[in-house]
């Protein structure tokens, strides 16, 4: 294996979900050089490439597609957030979360949606019908948490968002 194809599998095994453009722009390589790449290592089984939300990640093989998607949600800087709110206080209110991350509910609502559908959270009605988010399984979500951060791009679409829909949602009408 070259040093430049050792050099990005490297990157990848320690950024697991990074994004094309991330690899690009932390490497010292050309475009074309990352492409070429990452196309032998796919080939030889050294990482794999899926697409979650309109973009493409890479990862080293060991992670199964859950833990792959999960990772790619995860490198959202909200849905983090969230995730991290609902490990340290085991379950929450819609209401909670929003207070306390000052996100605005339709914000919340995007992540909850993708979230529930990849089945990292469950919702739970009590008898007023009252919705309650929690974890599906701590123990799995826990470490795939540590394995990524959100990059600073990835931070500046989270907080455009935030900051749209939080004004978005002061003008509309009560």
């Amino acid at each position: 294996m070259t040093d430049t194809r050792q050099q990005i599998r490297r990157q990848v095994h320690a950024n697991a979900g990074i994004h094309f453009n991330e690899l690009v722009r932390e490497s010292d390589f050309a475009t074309g050089q990352v492409q070429y790449h990452i196309r032998r290592l796919i080939d030889e089984g050294q990482l794999v490439r899926s697409e979650f939300y309109g973009r493409t990640h890479y990862y080293p093989p060991e992670y199964d597609d859950w833990e792959r998607e999960t990772l790619a949600l995860f490198r959202r800087e909200t849905v983090r957030e969230i995730v991290v709110y609902l490990i340290e206080h085991g379950s929450a209110t819609p209401g909670e979360i929003t207070e306390t991350l000052d996100i605005a509910r339709s914000t919340l609502e995007h992540h909850v949606d993708r979230l529930l559908a990849h089945e990292v959270i469950e919702k739970r009605y009590d008898q007023h019908q009252h919705v309650t988010l929690r974890l599906t399984d701590p123990d799995r979500i826990g470490p795939l948490l540590s394995v990524v951060s959100p990059t600073v791009p990835d931070r500046f679409v989270d907080r455009f968002t935030r900051l749209v829909d939080g004004l978005l949602e002061s003008s509309s009408p009560e």
